[in-house]
């Protein structure tokens, strides 16, 4: 019996191998003719706002790299993390993509207890859609014109003055926070649900200082007798809003903020398959269509790919995990 046994374990062990060749073969052969039918890319945001808007303009023009559509669902929750969590647990054939943004690949692991999924692991990076700055605005009204004028003010009044954002933990509320951490300011943060409520705040003149995204504030700003724009959040001029100086123009060298976001595919999901999602994406990047689409949002299209945007995506986790500790900042 004990001969039998053995004999049997090395015929499984045998079939085994065999198996694993057979599926060694096989994955290349389903990736040569991939995609065979759509792609589902899952938005962890409602449809409507920005990152829903860039994710289906860029599914638009990859769809004539990839010959198949790309199909939108949006799995709104937790702040993304509900939808990326989905799609890292998705099957890795890539058939589902994700798209992903500075919260939910870069902030939400250091302000909620769990998120579901690690975004160093969990995920392939395959490109950054686009970026786009954040503004500091302040009302029509306000004697403030320069961040200069920001800066004496507050610092003349610690915590006398505050800023409006569009939630705790967002991009938004989190420049106001690096604003204060590199300017040695203290101010009170007040917390909105969205823009929509934000902005009027501000105008009214219940919060003094607004911190947005650029193209959330686009139409009270060029209406002129709303917001005043202070300065932008990137490292250059937005094309969007030329005339606003950059924060480090303004008077802090070396601050630079943009809310981004790119695609993502789950961990697994075979080579050959993803060079063919970052080759979409690169042709996609290149339309002159999709630019003036982007640009007309305030966004400037995305540069990063594969293990370069991986690598980007380290340093903003380190940059944003130290500020959201030292200044104990928590969404749960």
């Amino acid at each position: 019996m004990g001969r039998l046994f053995r004999a049997g374990t090395g015929a499984v062990r045998a079939l085994a191998g065999v198996a694993a060749i057979a599926g060694a073969m096989i994955a290349p052969a389903a990736a040569a003719t991939w995609p065979e039918r759509p792609i589902t890319l899952i938005v962890p945001f409602p449809p409507g706002g920005t990152t829903d808007i860039f994710a289906r303009t860029i599914a638009e023009h990859m769809r004539p790299a990839l010959g198949q559509s790309i199909v939108v669902e949006n799995k709104p929750g937790a702040a993304g993390n509900l939808g990326v969590a989905a799609a890292a647990r998705a099957r890795p054939d890539g058939y589902t993509i994700v798209l992903g943004s500075i919260g939910t690949q870069s902030v939400n692991q250091f302000l909620y207890s769990n998120i579901g999924f690690d975004p160093a692991t969990d995920l392939v990076p395959l490109g950054m859609i686009a970026s786009t700055p954040n503004v500091m605005a302040v009302a029509a009204g306000s004697p403030w014109r320069t961040l200069q004028d920001v800066v004496a003010a507050v610092k003349k009044d610690p915590g006398k003055y505050s800023y409006a954002s569009p939630g705790i933990g967002s991009s938004v509320h989190l420049t106001g926070a690096y604003f204060e951490s590199m300017a040695g300011l203290q101010m009170l943060h007040v917390p909105f649900k969205g823009s929509s409520a934000a902005i009027p705040a501000v105008i009214g003149g219940q919060v003094d200082i607004l911190m947005d995204n650029l193209p959330s504030s686009m139409a009270a700003l060029k209406a002129g007798d709303r917001l005043r724009g202070i300065a932008v959040t990137s490292a250059e001029r937005s094309p969007a809003a030329p005339d606003l100086p950059t924060m480090a123009e303004a008077g802090l060298p070396g601050f630079e903020v943009t809310a981004w976001s790119g695609l993502y595919a789950p961990r697994g999901t075979p080579a050959p398959v993803v060079e063919k999602l970052i080759a979409a994406m690169k042709q996609a990047l290149q339309s002159p269509a999709l630019k003036q689409s982007l640009a007309q949002g305030g966004a400037t299209p995305g540069n990063l790919f594969g293990a370069d945007l991986a690598a980007f995506e380290v340093k903003e986790r380190d940059k944003w995990g130290k500020l959201i500790q030292s200044r104990a900042i928590k969404a749960d």
